[in-house]
């Protein structure tokens, strides 16, 4: 009538004696290393401070328990769509440049609304070589970072920059 072989209707049925279910039950393969939880707790630290390195992450885990590799921990990231990203380097500049920017920078202060957006990449291109060089940052896919980073980078550098 189903078309269907005897057989394959009678393992069917007792699998679902035996078992309560006729779905594939789980159990094939390697179980994971991490849980869910752990794996949201590395996404959210990661989110809060991208500068955290895969050894950090290694060492806060070890802390509860939970023993894993770097390499998983890298491994697991990039699966949750964050990647290890090496931040650009800006060109040195000499101390003659420097001076000079500043003092083009000081000279520019007082000019109107429509040249400010070159003023403040011209104060971000000052201060981005006084940074100490990053190893890496943890990134989502395309997730440059925003102008409101750029404006909160102005703003912590500003008061250095003009003084």
């Amino acid at each position: 009538m189903l078309n269907i072989p005897r057989e394959t209707i009678g393992s069917i049925i007792r699998k679902f004696k035996a078992k309560g279910t006729v779905e594939t039950l789980p159990g094939r393969g390697r179980k994971k290393m991490l849980t869910s939880t752990a794996v949201r707790y590395l996404k959210r630290r990661v989110e809060k401070s991208p500068r955290v390195t895969a050894e950090e992450l290694r060492k806060d885990l070890s802390d509860v328990a939970t023993e894993v590799s770097a390499q998983t921990i890298w491994r697991t990231l990039r699966n949750e769509g964050l990647h290890a990203r090496t931040p650009r380097r800006t060109p040195l500049l000499s101390p003659k440049n420097k001076k000079s920017r500043l003092q083009y920078a000081k000279s520019h202060v007082d000019k109107p609304q429509n040249t400010i957006p070159k003023l403040l990449w011209f104060v971000h291109m000052t201060f981005g070589i006084l940074q100490s060089t990053l190893l890496i940052l943890w990134r989502q896919q395309g997730g440059a970072p925003g102008s409101s980073g750029m404006e909160a980078f102005i703003t912590q550098c500003a008061p250095y920059c003009l003084s």
